[in-house]
């Protein structure tokens, strides 16, 4: 009854009040990162949800389009900017994505969607990660977040599809909050954002 009746309902009702007492928050962010990466503050990027639909996440854009001289973008760190870094640190970046939640793409709690381009690189064990929509935190956010591998992440997405439920879900917003607050996880041991994934 939870899974698909009350955690609908209640994912809808809290993004609302989120953004709502985030806008003043939301405003002053768009508009530092509208001129720290030349006009363009949010992200948008296409992710698989529940069963693999895809839809367009945004998130507030933490990297400038900085190029080298073959017009290939620099990497990741180079192009993090100040203030993005500091977006990030915060994950004041995952603000929008209340967006999707309002939309019916995402969940507050959930296994976080990943680039579309992996799907055809899950295990059936690693695809069950889909039978439940994405979330903006999940099992593996407070668990680690970016600084785990990618055989324990899916370990945490799949054990949370399996052990869905209100109390799980509030223990994970709850653990969120302190990650946030502590800065944990936020990036891989050695780079500023985790190795993409391989299928190994």
């Amino acid at each position: 009854m939870y899974r698909n009746g009350i955690k609908p309902l209640f994912d809808f009702f809290a993004a609302f009040v989120g953004l709502v007492l985030l806008l003043p928050i939301f405003i002053v962010i768009t508009i530092f990162l509208y001129f720290s990466n030349q006009g363009k503050p949010f992200f948008f990027q296409s992710r698989p949800g529940k069963h693999g639909k895809i839809f367009k996440i945004v998130k507030f854009k933490t990297m400038n389009d900085r190029t080298d001289g073959e017009g290939k973008l620099l990497p990741d760190a180079d192009r993090l900017t100040s203030v993005g870094r500091f977006v990030r640190k915060t994950s004041l970046d995952e603000i929008p994505q209340l967006l999707n939640v309002l939309k019916g793409d995402m969940s507050l709690v959930g296994p976080r969607p990943l680039l579309t381009h992996y799907l055809h690189l899950y295990n059936d064990f690693q695809n069950r990660r889909h039978e439940v929509k994405p979330g903006i935190t999940g099992w593996a956010q407070v668990n680690g977040r970016n600084a785990i591998s990618w055989d324990k992440k899916f370990e945490y997405d799949v054990w949370y599809v399996d052990h869905l439920s209100f109390t799980l879900d509030v223990k994970i917003l709850i653990k969120t909050v302190l990650k946030v607050v502590k800065s944990e996880g936020i990036n891989a041991a050695d780079a500023a954002t985790i190795e993409p994934f391989d299928g190994q």
